[in-house]
């Protein structure tokens, strides 16, 4: 199995410092494997950050979404990981990350991971 490519996030400036706003990324084309199976498992996935000074260029983001393909992980570690790498590159003030995990063997899984900023 592959391994997840967290070098290949980028950051970019966040020009609007100054101003809170919220940043909800979306994407129906999230797929790991099944650490046991090997099956694939599908997800919504959703990220929602407030920035502090940098933002996550979405063509990286794209690509590293991308690099979970062909990996091997349980669900609470999807989010758990995009979680922790996200926070590494942008610090932000606060930021969520939630899968919702396509339905398999009758039962339909969803894990949110959260951070905010200690004031």
């Amino acid at each position: 199995m592959d391994k997840v490519k967290p070098e290949i996030l980028v950051a970019m400036d966040y020009e609007y410092a100054d101003k809170k706003i919220d940043i909800i990324v979306e994407t129906d084309e999230f797929t790991c494997l099944c650490p046991w199976s090997g099956l694939p498992d599908f997800a919504h996935l959703k990220i929602c950050y407030v920035p502090a000074k940098l933002c996550v260029e979405l063509k990286s983001l794209k690509l590293y979404i991308q690099s979970y393909r062909n990996v091997g992980l349980v669900h609470e570690s999807v989010v758990n990981k995009v979680l922790a790498d996200l926070l590494k590159l942008v610090k932000p003030k606060s930021m969520s990350v939630e899968a919702v995990f396509n339905l398999r063997g009758g039962l339909k899984t969803t894990v949110k991971a959260e951070y905010k900023k200690p004031r």
